[in-house]
């Protein structure tokens, strides 16, 4: 049958239904790709953060140390001096904050610098587009989704790509959870879905600003410089 004649006769919902799908898979694609990006650059930034308390901030935590040392002194050559005690503890509880803060760095320190390969990335991404919680309208489903993506998340930060293929085998042979029948119900869940991708990405975008914008940016952006 011509096409063209196929298209006359499509009723004007049913050609708004066709273009609201096209647009809402184009979305759908770009969010996947900026949570990926998202996602990857936060893990980065925690790893620079980790590396610098590491390397660095062991030397605070020594100085800290040695500051307690020398208000501890202070106050046991003035043992009636209640400032100086006060000093000592402060200083004391300052320097333990500063090993416990370094020790849990250099605990949390990758053995090796994380660069997800792109067999990794694409998995993600594919999940990404299949689970994101901001995509479902039902709270039930959407709850569910929200653990399912902190799994993925997770896998990703990990480097798992067995865990994230057998997650995306499992999402593709569920069953779909539309409800509601007929085009108009089909419009509206559309229409629904496209502005909570496009709320999203927005989202995204402020989160990224946000931690460009940040200390620890900037710090990282130094030492690579």
């Amino acid at each position: 049958m011509d096409e063209s004649i196929v298209k006359t006769t499509q009723r004007p919902e049913e050609r708004e239904l066709v273009k609201k799908k096209a647009e809402l898979a184009n979305l759908e694609e770009i969010l996947a790709e900026r949570e990926l990006e998202l996602l990857t650059f936060e893990v980065e930034l925690r790893e620079f953060e980790q590396l610098y308390l590491k390397t660095v901030g062991i030397f605070y935590s020594e100085i800290d140390d040695l500051e307690a040392k020398i208000a501890e002194a202070k106050a046991a050559a003035s043992p009636d001096d209640k400032e100086a005690r006060i000093k000592a503890e402060s200083a004391r509880a300052r320097a333990k904050e500063s090993a416990h803060t370094t020790d849990s760095a250099i605990d949390r320190q990758p053995k090796e610098k994380f660069k997800p390969s792109d067999s990794l990335k694409k998995l993600f991404r594919e999940l990404a587009r299949l689970l994101h919680p901001d995509l479902e309208l039902n709270e039930k489903e959407k709850v569910k989704r929200h653990e399912l993506m902190a799994r993925a998340n997770k896998a990703y930060e990990e480097g798992d790509e067995a865990l994230l293929a057998k997650m995306l085998e499992e999402r593709k042979a569920s069953p779909d959870t539309v409800e509601g029948d007929g085009v108009g119900a089909e419009l509206i869940r559309l229409i629904r879905r496209i502005a909570q991708v496009e709320e999203r990405i927005e989202f995204i975008d402020v989160e990224f600003e946000s931690l460009v914008g940040s200390d620890l940016f900037e710090l990282k952006a130094k030492v690579e410089a």
